[in-house]
């Protein structure tokens, strides 16, 4: 079976404005298909759980929602919208600022970077968003194009 690279950066939003939630829909949905690429969990403890208590969904609540909905992500958004305690501005802004600002550790953004043969220097970029959307895309042209 072909698995799929989720190729949703995480510094996406839908209309509700929260950055990664698009992102954590597609990877649930594609694992309760089955096809998932390895590597990828459907609901990890990084930006998967920030988004999740950054809004306040119970995870358990959010993981069960889309594998047995199989709804679309704007279906999804109105089941959020019915189950989140934290959807105002501020709890929105407070969540997107540090999805933004997260900052990997110097090992993974140094095996990043040298994975996709980029020096590690004052030009390469420093945040997790951009540097995961280059694992992604390296994931994706070794699965699909090599």
């Amino acid at each position: 079976m072909n698995t799929i690279v989720p190729l949703i950066s995480s510094g996406v939003a839908g209309p509700l404005g929260v950055l990664h939630l698009p992102r954590l829909w597609l990877k649930l949905s594609l694992e309760s298909a089955g096809k998932l690429a390895p590597g990828y969990p459907g609901a990890g403890k990084g930006y998967d759980q920030m988004v999740i208590d950054g809004i306040g969904l119970n995870r358990d609540a959010v993981i069960d929602y889309v594998k047995t909905s199989k709804f679309t992500y704007c279906q999804f958004e109105g089941w959020v919208k019915k189950n989140v305690t934290k959807l105002d501005k501020g709890s929105i802004d407070k969540l997107n600022s540090a999805i933004k600002g997260y900052i990997h550790d110097d090992d993974t953004r140094k095996s990043i970077l040298g994975a996709n043969g980029l020096a590690d220097d004052a030009g390469a970029c420093k945040d997790a968003v951009n540097l995961n959307n280059l694992d992604d895309w390296k994931e994706f042209h070794e699965a699909v194009l090599k």
